[in-house]
C-alpha cells in the first residue's frame, strides 16, 4: 500500500467505514487460549479482551498457597492477551497492506485498548 492508496481511502469515507466494520467483525471473532503452569491454568479471551473462560486443574488449588494460583491465573491471562494482540496485528497488517513494514518504529506493538504494553 502506497501513499496514493491511502489518499484514495481517505477520499472514500464509506469504503473506509466498511473496512472498519469488517475489521470489527474479525476482531470480535478472535478467540485465543493462554496457559501457565504447563497447562494447569488456561484462560480464553476474545478479541475485545473479554475473558470467556478460566480452567484450573484441581491439583493446583492449594488453600495454603493462593499466591501461586493467583500468579498462574495472571500468567495465563497475559499469555492469552499477547496472543490476541499478535492476532490483531496480523489482521491489521493483512487488511491495510502494511504486512511488510515491520513494527513501524514501535507502533506495531501498541496496545489498541490503551494502557502500556505487556
Amino acid at each position: 500500500m502506497d501513499l496514493s492508496d491511502i489518499m484514495k481511502m481517505l477520499k472514500d469515507p464509506q469504503a473506509l467505514a466498511r473496512q472498519a466494520a469488517e475489521m470489527q467483525q474479525k476482531v470480535a471473532a478472535i478467540v485465543v487460549k493462554g496457559s501457565a503452569g504447563g497447562g494447569m491454568v488456561t484462560v480464553t479471551l476474545n478479541g475485545a479482551m473479554e475473558m470467556l473462560a478460566v480452567e484450573i486443574a484441581p491439583e493446583v488449588v492449594d488453600p495454603a498457597d493462593t499466591v501461586m494460583l493467583q500468579d498462574l491465573v495472571r500468567a495465563a491471562f497475559n499469555d492469552a492477551s499477547d496472543k490476541v494482540k499478535q492476532t490483531m496485528q496480523g489482521e491489521m497488517a493483512r487488511n491495510t497492506g502494511l504486512a511488510g513494514l515491520g513494527d513501524l518504529g514501535g507502533l506495531g506493538s501498541m496496545n489498541p485498548f490503551g494502557g502500556g504494553n505487556s
